[in-house]
C-alpha cells in the first residue's frame, strides 16, 4: 500500500467530478479524500496498492461524461496511514 496526491486539471469542476472519484474509490475500497482546489482543479490523497493506484489514475483520466480532463499529475506521499474510508472535502487552498 501507498499513497499517492492526485491533481487533475481541466474542467473537473462543477460537473460532479469529487463525487465520481468518491464513487470510484468506494467501489475500489481505498482510503482517502477528494477536494475541489481554488485553483480549478481537483486533489486526491488516496491510499491503496499499485494496481488499484493505477487503476484509480486510468478513471481520473477518463472522468465524468461532462467533464473534459486535460492532466492528472500523480505525486508519491509519505507513507503515513489515512484514516479508514473516503470522504469528500471542503474546497481547499
Amino acid at each position: 500500500m501507498s499513497i499517492k496526491r492526485y491533481r487533475v486539471t481541466g474542467r473537473v469542476q462543477g460537473v460532479g467530478f469529487r463525487y465520481f472519484v468518491y464513487r470510484e474509490a468506494q467501489a475500489m475500497g481505498v482510503d482517502g479524500w477528494v477536494r475541489n482546489r481554488k485553483d480549478g482543479t481537483v486533489e486526491a490523497l488516496v491510499e491503496a496498492s499499485d494496481e488499484e493506484h493505477a487503476k484509480l489514475a486510468r478513471r481520473l483520466d477518463e472522468g465524468p461524461s461532462m467533464s473534459r480532463v486535460t492532466g492528472v499529475e500523480c505525486i508519491d506521499e509519505p507513507d503515513e496511514r489515512l484514516a479508514s474510508g473516503f470522504d469528500i472535502r471542503r474546497d481547499g487552498s
